[in-house]
């Protein structure tokens, strides 16, 4: 049995996530910023203002789910919009990795989220685009740092439909506008990302950082 440690652990993808990992025979600790009714051991800690919990064990995994979409046009955002989509994509990720980095054990596993938006450019996306390109610079010098103990890899998923993105999603047209703009022509799942998750976390992605 494997021990993963997941922050963020109340967001949709997440909850997938810890399902699949149990469902395999593993163990899950969770990080929260708030309680849950669904979880009775979730640990409570704020990764953006480095409060974060001590743990005994070692762990196989690390995984990063906190994230934010502001979505604005670039003369109507402020330096706060800014700072705020650094403090919870970068820095967040960056203080919940070297609180936990000395317990992870030999082949473990680092995920984190990015969003496709860096790669090819959306209007309206200049704030969380700062801060995700920061989490893709970041994978890839910890992938080449932490070698080869530790493998780091990022996920940059297009639009997903979570409780985060709800707001685009409102309505059936909506989500169908939303899905024509992806070349598969559909928004994607919690589940889609959750196995992406499970997938980087176990020996089968071992080759891969």
């Amino acid at each position: 049995m494997k021990t993963f440690l997941m922050i963020g652990a109340n967001s949709d993808i997440a909850l997938t996530a810890k399902t699949n990992v149990e469902n395999t025979g593993n163990r899950v600790i969770c990080i929260s910023r708030q309680a849950s009714d669904t979880f009775s051991d979730m640990l409570i800690g704020n990764p953006v203002t480095n409060e974060l919990p001590e743990i005994d064990e070692n762990i196989d995994g690390l995984v990063y789910f906190p994230g934010s979409i502001t979505l604005k046009p670039f003369r109507s955002l402020k330096q706060a919009d800014f700072q705020n989509e650094i403090e919870i994509n970068v820095l967040g990720a960056i203080n919940a990795i070297q609180k936990y980095s000395p317990k992870l054990t030999e082949g473990a596993s680092i995920v984190l989220f990015s969003t496709v938006a860096v790669q090819v450019g959306m209007p309206f996306h200049s704030a969380v685009s700062v801060a995700k390109g920061a989490i893709e610079g970041l994978t890839r010098a910890l992938a080449a740092e932490f070698a080869p103990k530790i493998r780091v890899n990022c996920i940059a998923p297009s639009l997903t439909n979570t409780k985060m993105a709800e707001k685009f999603l409102s309505t059936p047209e909506k989500e169908v506008a939303a899905g024509q703009r992806h070349p598969l022509k559909k928004v994607g799942q919690p589940e889609d990302l959750a196995n992406a998750v499970s997938y980087l976390l176990n020996d089968t992605s071992k080759w891969m950082t």
